[in-house]
C-alpha cells in the first residue's frame, strides 16, 4: 500500500513528528543491546556479541521508521478533521450573526464595512452587496455633513482609541428616505497576534420607542399645562375623612393658599380640616354613597382658605383603584363668584330692585304659608298696609328721582326695623306691606304706629338745599277675624286704609268687622 500524497506543510510536520519519536526507539534499542550483553558476558565466543548488538540499533531504527509511516498516515485525516470543524465553525457564526434580530456590522480599520447582516438590509434598505467596502454608506445613512461628521467622529474613536459605546444614539435616513432612530453599542477587536482587526457594532432600532417616548412627553407637557392653567385643584386622595391627599396640583396656591406640599400626606394640614366644619359631614356621606353606587360624584361646598376667607368650591370625582388601593381622584373649582351670582339673582327674583323688600311674587307666597301655619291652631296673624302719602305730588314737585328715594328710605326703615319672622314688600307703587306672624291685633296696631313714626321723622333732600318730610297712612287688618286667606286678608287691610286717608292720612287704622261705606268721589292718596 503506497503512502498517501501530502503536501509539503504535511511532510513537515510529519517529518518533526518521526524526529519526536527517534529519541524513544533508540532507548528501546539501548534496552535491548543491554539485555543481551548481560546474557551473552560470559560466553566464549567474543564474536557473536557485536552482532546482537548490530540487530539491536536496526530493530531501534525499523521502529522508528514505522512509527514515522504511521504518523504520515494519521496526520492528513486530522488536518482534514480540522478543516471542516474550522469551516462549521465559521458557517455558524456566519448564520448567528446574518439570522440575528438586531443590526450587526464590522468596519475595518479604514471604517469600510465588512460584515453586514439581513437585519442591517432590512432597516437601511441597503443591500450588502452595494454597502461592502463602500465608504459612500456613510453619505446614504447620514446625508447631513455636519451630523455625518459627528458620527463618523464618533466611529473613529472606537477604531483609533479604544472607546466603547453604549447606547449611543443616531439618526439615519434609509433607503426609503424615512428617518430612524438606532441605539449603538460598539467596540473594537483584535486578531491573535494583537493586531487590531476593525470594530464590531451592535444597532437597535428605537423609532418606535422614541416616538412613544415623544408622545408620551407630549401628553406629560400637555397635561402639565392643563394642570398649570386649571381654575382650580387637580387631585389623588385617600377615601378617608381627612381625605389625606397623595398629589395635587399647583392650583392648589391658588385654592387653599397652602404649597401643595402642605397637603399632600397631611404635610401641614389636612384637606378635611379646610371643608366648613357644617358642610364635612354632608360631603363625607354623598361621596361615600357615590362609592358604593359606583358612579362619579359633584359636591359643592364651603372651604376656608389659609387666609381664613370663605369660599364656595365645585368638586367632581370618582373612586378609582390603584396597586389594589381604593383612591379618589377629582378636581376642585373656586365658585365663589358664580355662587355670588346665583345668590344675586336668587335675590333678585324675591326682591324689588329698588327697595331691597320682598317683591309681590315672594310677599304672597311667604304670606300664603304664614296663613297655612295659623289656620293649624291658635296663631293670630296680621298684615300692615302703608301708604305714601301725596306720592304723585313728590313726584310732579320734586321729580321721579326723589320719589325714589323716598320709596328707598322707607323700604330701609322697613327691612331693619322689624322681626326677622315678619316680610316686609313691595306690593306695587308706593304701597308696601308688612307681614307679621303670631301677632294679635293690638301689637299689630302697635307696631303699625311705630313704623309710622318712625317714616315721620325722616327728612330727605329734595334739591336746592329743600328737604321734604315725608309721611304714611296704614291700614292693619288680623286673621282670622278680618280674613282667612292672603287675598281677604289683604283687602280688609286696603279698605282700613282708605278710611285711614279719609282720616287726614299720616294715621293707623284697624280693620273693621264689617265693610264700611266708602265716601262718594275720588278717593285720595
Amino acid at each position: 500500500m503506497g503512502l498517501p500524497d501530502m503536501d509539503g506543510g504535511g511532510l513537515a510536520i510529519s517529518f518533526r513528528n518521526a524526529l519526536r519519536t527517534v529519541p524513544t526507539c533508540l532507548a528501546w534499542g539501548a534496552a535491548w543491546i543491554g539485555l543481551t550483553y548481560v546474557a551473552l558476558y560470559h560466553d566464549a565466543d567474543g564474536a557473536r556479541l557485536p552482532s546482537i548488538q548490530g540487530g539491536g540499533l536496526l530493530l531501534a531504527a525499523l521502529v522508528a521508521l514505522l512509527v514515522s509511516i504511521r504518523g504520515h498516515r494519521e496526520q492528513p485525516r486530522q488536518l482534514s478533521q480540522q478543516r471542516a470543524e474550522l469551516r462549521a465553525l465559521s458557517q455558524f457564526r456566519e448564520s448567528v450573526i446574518d439570522n440575528a434580530s438586531i443590526w450587526i456590522n464590522v468596519l475595518d480599520p479604514a471604517a469600510r464595512v465588512t460584515v453586514w447582516n439581513k437585519a442591517a438590509e432590512e432597516i437601511s434598505g441597503y443591500r450588502r452587496d452595494e454597502v461592502l467596502n463602500n465608504l459612500s454608506i456613510w453619505e446614504w445613512l447620514y446625508p447631513d455633513p455636519d451630523y455625518r461628521a459627528t458620527v463618523v467622529n464618533a466611529a473613529a474613536a472606537i477604531l483609533d482609541k479604544g472607546i466603547e459605546v453604549r447606547g449611543f444614539e443616531s439618526r439615519i435616513r434609509t433607503r426609503r428616505g424615512e428617518e430612524k432612530t438606532i441605539s449603538w453599542s460598539s467596540r473594537r477587536f483584535f486578531g491573535e497576534k494583537g493586531e487590531m482587526v476593525g470594530s464590531i457594532a451592535i444597532g437597535e432600532d428605537i423609532t418606535a420607542r422614541k416616538r412613544a417616548e415623544e408622545a408620551l412627553r407630549e401628553r406629560e407637557r400637555q397635561l402639565a399645562t392643563l394642570m398649570a392653567n386649571l381654575p382650580g385643584m387637580a387631585y389623588r386622595c385617600l377615601n378617608d375623612p381627612n381625605w389625606t391627599m397623595k398629589f395635587v396640583s399647583s392650583g392648589c396656591w391658588s385654592l387653599t393658599g397652602y404649597a401643595p406640599e402642605a397637603l399632600v400626606d397631611n404635610g401641614e394640614v389636612s384637606y378635611g380640616d379646610l371643608v366648613h366644619p357644617e358642610d364635612r359631614e354632608r360631603i363625607w356621606i354623598e361621596v361615600q354613597q357615590a362609592i358604593l353606587a359606583g358612579r362619579p360624584f359633584a359636591l359643592e361646598y364651603r372651604l376656608i382658605r389659609r387666609s381664613g376667607d370663605e369660599i364656595w368650591v365645585w368638586e367632581q370625582g370618582r373612586a378609582v383603584h390603584i396597586d389594589e388601593r381604593e383612591l379618589i381622584e377629582g378636581i376642585i373649582i373656586d365658585i365663589t363668584d358664580r355662587k355670588a351670582m346665583e345668590q344675586e339673582l336668587a335675590w333678585l327674583a324675591t326682591r324689588d330692585a329698588l327697595t331691597g323688600l320682598y317683591n309681590r311674587r315672594e310677599l304672597m307666597q311667604q304670606f300664603q304659608e304664614a296663613v297655612l301655619r295659623g289656620a293649624g291652631g291658635p296663631r293670630p296673624l296680621a298684615v300692615l298696609l302703608l301708604d305714601v302719602d301725596h306720592f304723585k305730588r313728590v313726584n310732579d314737585s320734586f321729580g321721579h328721582a326723589t320719589g325714589d328715594e323716598v320709596l328707598r328710605r322707607i323700604g330701609e326703615l322697613l327691612r331693619t326695623n322689624v322681626r326677622q319672622t315678619d316680610s316686609a314688600a313691595r306690593y306695587g307703587g308706593e304701597e308696601l306691606v308688612v307681614v307679621l306672624p303670631a301677632m294679635a291685633s293690638a301689637e299689630a296696631l302697635e307696631a303699625a304706629e311705630r313704623l309710622r313714626t318712625l317714616v315721620a321723622a325722616q327728612r330727605i333732600a329734595a334739591g336746592d338745599g329743600r328737604t321734604l318730610a315725608i309721611t304714611v297712612s296704614v291700614g292693619v287688618a288680623v286673621f282670622p277675624e278680618h280674613g282667612k286667606t292672603p287675598e281677604e286678608l289683604l283687602e280688609s287691610a286696603d279698605r282700613a286704609l282708605y278710611r285711614a286717608k279719609h282720616a287726614g292720612r299720616d294715621c293707623v287704622v284697624l280693620a273693621s268687622l264689617s265693610p264700611p261705606q266708602i265716601p262718594s268721589g275720588e278717593a285720595a292718596t
